[in-house]
């Protein structure tokens, strides 16, 4: 049985049939047909599409890059735009105030020269009341120390004559 198993041995073939030298030209042409048959597909099919994906890719980003340059600078632009509204409205806004002013003040001129008139007539017409007042008082007066001086007189015993005592007072009263 050991010879048995010894001849087995030395008929069996010899294992992998890579391994095995008398089929290497076969493998060794299959392997050519294989990488040929690969290059084939892959630089007449695969490569192309890939490539046509990338410049695609390529030409997406660039034309991405290139709207984005243009929203920038239009976007500067705005807001150059927008400063120079800006500055405009604060002009004109500054132009409007300074009119408002001039109108109110040359309204406030108006209205105090009108308050001075009125002051004016009425101080005039105070100067003429107090005038008035002062010659009735001082007429006034007169009478009061006309009546005074009179008791006076009488109160000190002697005899009031109202010639005496008008000329007096109006004598007193001049100074």
């Amino acid at each position: 049985m050991a010879t048995d198993t010894t001849e087995a041995a030395g008929k069996a073939e010899p294992g992998m049939p890579q391994l095995d030298f008398s089929t290497w030209d076969n493998q060794i042409f299959w392997i050519l047909i294989a990488l040929f048959a690969t290059y084939f597909i892959l630089s007449r099919v695969a490569l192309p599409r890939i490539g046509g994906v990338l410049a695609e890719r390529s030409g997406t980003i660039s034309n991405d890059i290139a709207a984005a340059e243009d929203l920038k600078a239009k976007a500067v632009d705005a807001e150059a735009a927008y400063d120079k509204a800006l500055v405009d409205a604060r002009a004109e806004a500054g132009r409007i105030v300074a009119e408002a002013k001039a109108d109110i003040q040359a309204d406030l001129d108006v209205a105090i020269a009108e308050a001075d008139k009125k002051i004016a007539v009425k101080a005039a017409a105070s100067e003429k009341a107090i005038a008035e007042i002062r010659a009735g008082a001082l007429e006034s007066v007169k009478d009061v120390a006309k009546d005074t001086a009179k008791e006076i007189v009488l109160a000190m015993g002697g005899k009031a004559d109202a010639k005496t005592i008008t000329a007096a007072v109006t004598a007193r009263m001049k100074g």
